[in-house]
């Protein structure tokens, strides 16, 4: 019986055409999971790996990934059901990058087939220890490490655990790179809306707890009520958890102009155009102070603390320790008092200038040179195998 495409679907069909690949031909692959679109984080390895005529797989779980239209790239999609489950147990390659933790914890397998190397790269630079679960890195042989911070957490918690340790590779922070050398330059007409308003950018991390959750509706009430134009970038994953909450947020505020909610967490455009930031927990804050050298808000709902037992590493996370050096705290109960911290911590911006760059400047590893360093140990990795 011949198995026709409706048969198999899309997925499957994706998932036979690259096992029909010679191994030299997908002997480097990039996976991109549903939630987070990968392709910016892994840019300028790529372009450093296809510099030196490296052959490229680039597997996604997202059917909306912009990838799949770059007809540069090898792109296959295997969405995320059965056949993603067996594209992991079957694999055969030489590495696979991926910024999904938790490999071989739960549903997402390491080869059953073939000795490939794992190597986790960050989707933000925030500390490895708080956010993720206990146990998250612990299968993964290579760990791209965004600085110094990280590489002291994961060596800690080796030696807490017992556990074997991994090849950690002074990397850095490849969307950090793109978005520096993509930065527009700056004039105070760059952050006003079309209705002469200052856009301000609420974009928090996700999970119960998370601004959006707490009081997202509030918040944006009291900045559309002072004069500003706001725009809701939430977080992929609050898109797809929490439904009902944006279907809220968009019927209330939708039909006034001085609104937008920002669904496409893959465009980077907000983060250059926004007067300033607020968030909560998320490594956007990060990412804002260190390309925009601009202070954040920070609004302190509780903490994203997936690993109750972080504290017994004995680093305090990145995440907390340059908070307040690199924006403002404001507590909950004095959300009515952001309008007043925006115009003041703006207004002194050249205050913090100096201090955020060489805070990035020390934070962060390779800073423009973070796909060669990838790159470099990727084509190590392949040498030593072959």
């Amino acid at each position: 019986m011949k198995i026709t495409k409706s048969i198999l679907g899309k997925e499957w069909e994706e998932l036979g055409k690259f096992n029909q690949l010679d191994l030299d031909e997908r002997s480097i692959v990039f996976y991109s999971e549903s939630s987070v679109i990968l392709y910016p984080y892994v840019e300028e390895i790529i372009n450093e790996l296809e510099k030196r005529d490296q052959k490229i797989c680039y597997v996604t779980s997202s059917k909306n990934d912009p990838v799949l239209k770059n007809k540069e790239i090898k792109t296959f999609y295997i969405g995320d059901g059965s056949a993603r489950t067996k594209f992991f147990l079957e694999l055969k390659a030489r590495v696979l990058i991926m910024t999904m933790p938790d490999l071989d914890t739960y549903y997402i397998k390491r080869s059953k087939t073939f000795p490939v190397n794992y190597i986790y790269l960050f989707h933000s630079m925030n500390s490895t220890h708080m956010e993720f679960q206990k146990g998250a890195f612990d299968h993964f042989d290579t760990i791209f490490c965004v600085g110094q911070h990280q590489i002291q957490e994961i060596r800690a918690t080796e030696q807490l655990y017992n556990l074997k340790q991994k090849k950690l590779v002074e990397c850095g922070y490849g969307l950090l790179d793109k978005l520096l050398k993509s930065r527009p330059s700056h004039s105070q007409e760059n952050f006003l809306s079309k209705n002469n308003k200052k856009k301000i950018l609420i974009a928090p991390s996700w999970g119960k707890q998370n601004l959006l959750e707490t009081v997202g509706i509030d918040l944006v009430k009291i900045l559309l009520d002072a004069g500003y134009h706001v725009t809701v970038r939430p977080h992929p994953m609050t898109i797809k958890k929490s439904p009902k909450l944006i279907k809220q947020i968009k019927e209330k505020f939708e039909k006034n102009p001085d609104f937008l909610l920002d669904t496409n967490t893959s465009s980077f455009e907000q983060l250059f155009s926004s007067y300033a930031l607020i968030t909560d927990w998320s490594g956007i804050g990060h990412e804002y102070a260190f390309v925009c050298e601009r202070p954040v808000i920070y609004v302190d709902v509780p903490k994203k603390a997936r690993n109750k037992k972080y504290d017994k590493i004995g680093f305090v996370p990145l995440e907390i320790s340059i908070r307040n050096k690199i924006g403002e705290i404001i507590l909950i109960q004095n959300l009515g008092s952001i309008p007043e911290r925006i115009e003041f911590l703006y207004g002194h911006i050249t205050d913090f200038q100096s201090k955020i760059k060489k805070i990035r400047d020390d934070t962060v590893f390779n800073i423009g040179k973070s796909g060669e360093a990838a790159a470099n140990e990727i084509i190590r990795i392949i040498n030593e195998k072959t």
